[in-house]
């Protein structure tokens, strides 16, 4: 049951964040196009990570930067909003799903498939 609820804070979350990402006046954040991906609290609600996807990956340090400086406005902003007990901690750590399912898609597609002898003598 505490998973159904820490599924759903995590949701809540992620849109949150979403929402105030867009409302953010630093620099860093606003020159790069920035999607918060997954959102992963803790069973306390102590700490939440926050994975982000960049769209460009030449200005992903500085976006990271920026999000960790605006951290404790978001982090006010979201308590007003949720009214959680406790108001997690953020974490912003970007996304590398994408390159991993890239990567993999690629060795898979560089394997040559032979197929069996046994369907070529038939």
């Amino acid at each position: 049951m505490a998973s159904n609820r820490i599924s759903r804070i995590n949701e809540d979350l992620q849109r949150e964040i979403s929402a105030l990402i867009r409302t953010l006046k630093d620099p860093r954040v606003q020159q790069s196009m920035v999607s918060v991906t997954k959102v992963e609290a803790t069973g306390d609600l102590r700490w939440a990570k926050v994975y982000i996807s960049v769209l460009d990956k030449e200005k992903s340090k500085e976006t990271l930067k920026g999000l960790k400086s605006a951290g404790g406005f978001m982090r006010r902003e979201i308590a007003s909003r949720l009214h959680l007990r406790y108001t997690p901690e953020l974490v912003f750590e970007e996304d590398q799903s994408m390159e991993y399912g890239a990567r993999m898609f690629d060795l898979l597609r560089s394997l040559e498939i032979k197929e069996d002898s046994h369907e070529d003598s038939e």
